[in-house]
């Protein structure tokens, strides 16, 4: 079996599935209009045994179940009924979606801001290395091998010291030998 012959296979499975659960959506909707049944995305989802999301990436099916939600009952005294209590619930809900929604793309614009100012003050060369891991442990390393340095120094300057004290003191037997000879 070709790759294109499996490709095109997988596809029309896709395809058929996809119609499957579409029909399937849609059998719920009209059962639950002719039940008086509570519309909404997530009853009409679990009612036709799909996700939710199917239902958001396929518009004319959620524009439909929206348009059914607006439709007022066939039947009086079936479905929800609509009360000033349940809108003002709604409202509230959906206010305190737009305030966490603004706040995530407040948080989204900052964080991108950010990015791009570091992208802009490295393209420019006015910002750190890349490298300045590589720059802190080269400066860490320098730093040892000044103090090492110093060590010996002070050892050598302590050396040199003994020997010219060492110097003055043959120096001075030997001049002292001199003059009692």
């Amino acid at each position: 079996m070709s790759t294109n012959t499996t490709t095109s296979a997988m596809l029309d499975g896709r395809r058929a599935d996809s119609t499957r659960r579409r029909q399937r959506v849609l059998n719920a909707l009209d059962a639950a209009v002719a039940a008086g049944d509570e519309l909404g995305v997530t009853n009409i989802a679990r009612r036709a045994g799909v996700d939710r999301t199917f239902i958001y990436r396929h518009r004319d099916l959620l524009e439909r179940i929206h348009a059914a939600e607006t439709q007022p009952p066939d039947k009086p005294g079936t479905g929800p009924a609509v009360t000033r209590a349940s809108l003002q619930a709604d409202l509230l809900a959906a206010q305190q979606r737009c305030a966490r929604m603004a706040a995530r793309t407040q948080q989204l614009e900052t964080r991108l801001s950010d990015q791009l100012g570091e992208q802009i003050w490295r393209a420019s060369g006015l910002g750190a290395p890349t490298d300045i891991d590589e720059l802190h442990t080269r400066i860490v390393t320098l730093e040892q091998q000044i103090i090492d340095l110093r060590l010996q120094l002070e050892e050598r300057d302590q050396d040199l010291a003994a020997a010219r004290a060492a110097n003055r003191e043959l120096m001075t037997k030997l001049n002292a030998s001199r003059q009692t000879g």
